[in-house]
């Protein structure tokens, strides 16, 4: 066996250790990549890894998946890089895959879930401090701040999913004009190969009008995925409200306390939190046998991860001379601030079908009280909402 293919399966091993532990989203992926890949491993330099990680944000699609798979294309190229997300997903999709499988049995069944009933005001209080940690971070002018209250408010009031991209793409025209204010750096003439992003635009039209006359339901869920991970920039949480507002409000696929509880769930998982794709799809397909179940579920989240693995590939190829337009880098300002307003609008959205009772708010208020203060992560908070439902149920 040659020396990069041992180097390969040992990169593998270490990507499938970090999806067994990486918990806690996007900002703590992040530390973990630096010690395991970076220190431990040397497969890049810190300063390589950090700018994969700029790239990965301003890109849609979900960060941490983007920024291990860049590494393993860097490392090995695109088989290396397919095989990396393959390794990184798989076990978070399918614990949710699982766990969307035994809510629909334990409906049937009528078991009560009760349980879960802790675990939905608790994750409405990650939703609310993410929104704080998104915002603080990433909005930091008068301008991101005007656009991040416009959005909420947009977010709010208007619920249909084609209401999200439309405001992504105005937040980031509204300060693209600003580049003037940017340094001014050499610029290269810019060589693409476009083969990955015409791959991108093909799924995704394919997918479409393939969903469109078919009307198959996995089919539509991945199309339905599919765009949205092409419109989604940065962590998890920012996927939350387009995916209530198209799957619970717009088609009615599942329940706002099933979604809440998904996503508590996932809360305590490792991996990336876009894995929560999977649960949804999977109720989705609640009026089909276990096998369709499975399949919507791993659908659904072949949908949301595959198109930010084909944009990444196709920008990284070109990036050291695309980011030194100015006009680009602008853009980020109007795009995050629009949206850390969609996480705080979800914040609200998920709130309204909370049964408005004492112990719904201290739980939301003391969860975002104990991760705003504490170091606590956030998997023991939510287990621990899981253990008090399952002993006083």
């Amino acid at each position: 066996m040659s020396f990069k293919r041992v180097r390969y399966l040992f990169f593998l091993r270490d990507v499938l250790l970090l999806s067994l532990t990486a918990f806690g989203g996007p900002q703590a992926h992040f530390a973990l990549f630096l010690d395991m890949l970076v220190k431990r491993r040397s497969y890049l330099s810190e300063s390589d890894l950090i700018e994969l990680h700029a790239l990965c944000q301003i890109l849609p699609g979900p960060t941490s998946t983007q920024t291990i798979t860049s590494i393993g294309f860097r490392i090995g190229g695109p088989n290396l890089a397919y095989l990396t997300l393959l390794v990184w997903m798989l076990p978070a999709v399918s614990i949710m895959i699982i766990c969307g499988i035994f809510m629909i049995i334990f409906q049937e069944m009528n078991i009560s879930l009760e349980f879960l009933k802790f675990v939905q005001p608790i994750a409405i209080g990650v939703v609310a401090y993410s929104a704080y940690r998104i915002s603080s971070s990433v909005v930091s002018t008068r301008t991101g701040f005007f656009l991040m209250i416009i959005s909420t408010f947009t977010a709010f009031l208007f619920r249909t999913p084609w209401a999200f991209p439309i405001m992504l793409l105005v937040g980031g025209f509204a300060t693209a004009f600003k580049f003037k204010q940017l340094e001014v750096e050499e610029k290269n003439r810019i060589k693409i190969n476009w083969s990955n992003f015409l791959l991108w635009l093909g799924v995704l039209l394919f997918a479409a009008i393939l969903g469109h006359f078919t009307q198959y339901r996995p089919i539509l869920l991945f199309e339905n995925f599919y765009r949205n991970g092409s419109l989604i920039f940065g962590g998890g949480q920012v996927l939350v409200p387009l995916l209530h507002t198209e799957f619970v409000e717009f088609k009615e696929y599942l329940t706002s306390d099933e979604f809440l509880s998904g996503y508590g769930l996932v809360q305590a998982l490792p991996g990336p939190v876009f894995s929560f794709s999977a649960f949804v799809g999977t109720i989705s397909m609640r009026d089909g046998n276990i096998l369709s179940q499975i399949f919507g579920g791993f659908m659904a989240a072949a949908g949301v991860f595959l198109p930010g693995t084909f944009l990444i590939f196709f920008v990284i190829r070109f990036w050291e001379d695309l980011k030194k337009y100015r006009m680009v880098k602008a853009s980020l300002e109007g795009i995050n601030a629009v949206s850390s307003g969609m996480v705080i609008a979800a914040t609200f959205l998920l709130l309204e079908p909370i049964e408005p009772i004492t112990i719904n708010y201290v739980l939301m208020i003391g969860t975002a009280f104990l991760l705003f203060f504490t170091k606590i992560p956030t998997p023991f908070i939510i287990l621990g909402g899981l253990l008090v439902g399952i002993i006083l149920q």
